[in-house]
């Protein structure tokens, strides 16, 4: 396994975590159990879990209307966005990109 799938495969378990958290938090809300701390929603959504912590989210319909929470997660949406973008167009990483979606692909 290459280093970029490494990294891939680290950021599909972060985000798969972070969407399980979304679920334990959610349940334990309807349940009037111990929460997650939304600083720990978010640390993880900041370290790579943004995309599992919007799925949670939405399809889990948790937090969607908590402020400052839910303008926080899409500040750091909008960071991992922002910095994909920069990864892909940068002319030093756009051939190491491109192979590794061209390996995701076959």
């Amino acid at each position: 396994m290459t280093i970029s799938q490494t990294v891939v495969v680290i950021i599909l378990l972060i985000n798969i975590v972070t969407f399980c958290m979304f679920w334990w938090d959610k349940d334990a809300a309807r349940e009037g159990h111990w929460r997650i701390p939304e600083g720990r929603l978010l640390g993880l959504a900041l370290f790579g879990g943004s995309l599992g912590a919007v799925a949670g989210q939405q399809l889990l319909r948790h937090k969607t209307r908590k402020e400052p929470f839910r303008t926080e997660l899409m500040q750091i949406v909008a960071l991992h966005v922002f910095v994909l973008i920069a990864w892909l167009s940068s002319p030093l990483w756009k051939d190491h990109a491109m192979a590794l979606a061209g390996q995701m692909g076959s």
